[in-house]
């Protein structure tokens, strides 16, 4: 068997957040001789979101795994398509289907963060204590951080998906999920929902919405699995 280069991967972040959300797992992967990029769209919409995705995807090497947290799931949905991705990696994320919105899916099964967010000069904001629904198996000092940090999407992102069925990656594509069953902001059961829909292979973890963060080592071994099959495949 010809020897080949290992996979790059590609990291895809969600609402109040940026790439840095991915800095506990990055080292490692790159540690294993990963090429590792973290994609920085603005949220100021999702086809600009998707543009900046497919730049991103231009600076690197394939075959590409990508790997979305939250919203990140829409955008790696979509860009999935690309001929260079040979695997998704969802991470307490959502994962629309055709003509369905990221809206779409949160109204099926409501999560509590939504009780916790402002709209303010045209950006959904999180409120200082949203993190607690966010991020609340973090310490406190940690969820300080994650709200400082935190960038605000434009107020109507997630009404903008409207897929065909050719842009679907999951309908083709190997996927993974990560399953946070302590998620205040995307349901578990919105994710047990999806996941199953795509087909996914799932690993649960008892966390909040952010398990890169609070439980790190189970998402690098996810995605080092994840990697290990679509390399060998």
């Amino acid at each position: 068997m010809p020897t080949t280069s290992k996979v790059a991967i590609v990291f895809c972040h969600g609402i109040w957040a940026d790439g840095s959300c991915f800095s506990k797992v990055i080292p490692a992967l790159q540690a294993d001789g990963h090429e590792v990029i973290a994609v920085q769209y603005g949220l100021d919409s999702y086809d600009e979101d998707l543009a900046t995705l497919k730049r991103t995807l231009n600076r690197v090497g394939s075959p590409v795994l990508l790997v979305g947290h939250s919203y990140g799931g829409a955008t790696i949905t979509a860009s999935g398509v690309d001929d260079r991705v040979v695997g998704l990696v969802y991470i307490a994320a959502v994962a629309p289907d055709a003509g369905e919105t990221v809206q779409d899916q949160l109204d099926r099964y409501p999560s509590d963060i939504f009780s916790r967010v402002e709209v303010a000069d045209g950006r959904a904001w999180m409120l200082p204590n949203g993190t607690e629904f966010f991020a609340g198996d973090l310490s406190d000092e940690e969820q300080k951080l994650v709200w400082a940090t935190h960038y605000a999407p434009v107020y109507d992102l997630f009404h903008q998906q409207k897929l065909s069925a050719d842009s679907i990656a999951w309908r083709s594509k190997p996927s993974w999920y990560i399953l946070a069953t302590q998620d205040h902001t995307v349901h578990p059961d919105l994710q047990r929902w999806v996941s199953k829909r795509m087909g996914a292979t799932v690993t649960e973890v008892e966390s909040s919405h952010v398990p890169m963060l609070s439980q790190p080592n189970l998402v690098i071994d996810v995605i080092r699995k994840a990697a290990a099959a679509v390399q060998n495949g």
